[in-house]
């Protein structure tokens, strides 16, 4: 858990940026439906979460530099029994002063009462519109009763202010204690990871990896997953965003796997690729070390003064030059990243920021350049080649996604990638996917397997019974045969 004192640092950051006269204004997400009277698991609204550490639904958070009877206000669910009962338990007023650190707490059901009042006199709104729409003509509304109270002597605020500005900017740096929390959620992901790369093997189903991959994140602590994991086998490691997660892994070909747990609201995002029956073709190995010789140029990027944008070049030149030395491209290089020709194989970026939100916020430039890297951002590196159906290439090139991405955090002197744990070598991969009794890992496979047993150890018990009554009965005529004689 983060201590409360990191919260109360961050909002007065903020606080002492926004100014005087002002106010900031912050609701929680909503409650979603997601059928009929049940909702889907409840996040916080990333901005929200970061300021307040607040995880209940109903909040609204403001803050109010200088106010004499506190600068923090919050707004939220009071105590009732019977709805936690059903429910489970409020922090109610003074809950959130006694936990959270606010200043002053009131019932979310009286905030079109009392939130006008505190925005009196004020010139400057610090909001974000078109997040919450519904909250937005809330906040409209508010204003424009403090208009009509003007021969009265209040005063409106004048001026909104984007909220996300100043707070993204905020979020961009990541304090000790937010790497301690991504560094456990992909400490986790790895070994999910390494779980899925013990037990991959062909006849599987896609969803049953990304079963093993829900367990082990939840089980060690991990309560929800970043993001919906990808599982594509075959040609659908080249869906970018695959998430059916619904066919069955076949002999021969590659899977893809890209996903990260979440641990305390920060997320890990991870990917990795490796043959369904434990062995890459020549094909897929060939593919499969350019792609990590371009994650490995693209990392030695990352360090305080190189720009956003170095990384995704670096990769870019790599894979250039390994398509054509493959004969997958033909020209002179510059020629051909200049007029992306690689962008049939690979057409994304090669990372993106991270934190509370998987693809987390933060400008990629400033004044239209490319933004320095600086300690204590945190991006992922993430190149990948796809193939697809490509009728300009060889048919033993075609329908081969491959993509290895991990999460970096730039420090003083350089980088340290917080995924390092996840195997990613061919030998790595192909040695841990030999090493173990792959085939009996498969659910399904062990109790067919266990039925098979139990049938055959069924034979084998009637055949030993059969045995030894026919035993039993020669010996008792033997004993006939013996007396007669005598």
């Amino acid at each position: 858990m983060i201590d409360i004192k990191e919260f109360t640092k961050r909002r007065k950051h903020l606080m002492q940026d926004m100014g005087k006269d002002s106010i900031a204004i912050l609701a929680t997400a909503g409650e979603q439906v997601r059928n009929r009277d049940v909702n889907y698991a409840f996040r916080p609204d990333s901005d929200f979460l970061y300021l307040a550490g607040f995880w209940e639904p109903e909040a609204v958070l403001v803050l109010i530099p200088g106010r004499k009877h506190g600068e923090y206000v919050l707004f939220c669910r009071e105590k009732d029994e019977t709805q936690e009962i059903w429910h489970g338990r409020r922090a109610g007023q003074e809950g959130v002063l006694d936990s959270y650190g606010a200043d002053d707490s009131f019932p979310i059901t009286d905030i079109d009462e009392i939130l006008p009042g505190l925005m009196e006199n004020k010139t400057r709104v610090f909001y974000t519109m078109g997040i919450h729409a519904d909250f937005d003509q809330r906040l409209t509304g508010w204003v424009n009763q403090l208009k009509q109270k003007v021969r009265m002597g209040i005063t409106a605020p004048g001026e909104f202010v984007a909220l996300d500005h100043l707070l993204h900017e905020m979020r961009l740096f990541k304090s000790a204690t937010e790497i301690k929390m991504m560094k456990k959620a992909a400490s986790v992901s790895c070994k999910a990871h390494e779980r899925l790369i013990k037990i991959c093997q062909p006849e599987m189903q896609e969803y049953q990896l990304e079963a093993e991959f829900v367990h082990e994140c939840m089980f060690n602590g991990c309560r929800d997953l970043a993001y919906p994991s990808i599982v594509g086998g075959g040609e659908n490691g080249c869906i970018l965003h695959y998430t059916e997660n619904n066919a069955t892994l076949k002999d021969g070909e590659l899977v893809l796997v890209d996903a990260g747990g979440e641990y305390q609201g920060y997320a890990s995002d991870i990917t990795r690729t490796y043959p369904v029956n434990g062995r890459f073709s020549a094909e897929q190995k060939a593919l499969y070390e350019l792609v990590l010789e371009a994650q490995a140029a693209a990392i030695n990027m990352v360090y305080p003064g190189s720009h956003w944008n170095a990384p995704h070049e670096a990769a870019v030149k790599v894979i250039t030059k390994g398509l054509v030395r493959l004969g997958l491209l033909k020209g002179r290089i510059d020629k051909l990243i200049k007029d992306e020709a690689y962008k049939p194989f690979y057409m994304h970026r090669t990372g993106h920021w991270l934190g509370l939100d998987v693809h987390d916020v933060g400008d990629y430039k400033v004044d239209n350049e490319w933004r320095m890297l600086e300690p204590g951002m945190v991006l992922t590196i993430e190149p990948g080649i796809y193939t697809g159906e490509n009728r300009k290439i060889a048919k033993k090139w075609r329908n081969i996604g491959i993509r290895i991405e991990d999460d970096v955090r730039v420090t003083r002197t350089g980088h340290d990638v917080l995924t390092l744990k996840a195997p990613k070598s061919v030998a790595a991969i192909e040695a841990l996917m030999a090493s173990v009794n792959r085939r009996l890992s498969n659910p399904v496979d062990n109790e067919v397997m266990i039925k098979k047993k139990s049938v055959t150890k069924k034979k084998v018990v009637r055949k030993s019974s059969r045995l030894k009554k026919a035993t039993r009965k020669k010996a008792v005529r033997k004993k006939a045969i013996s007396r007669n004689n005598n």
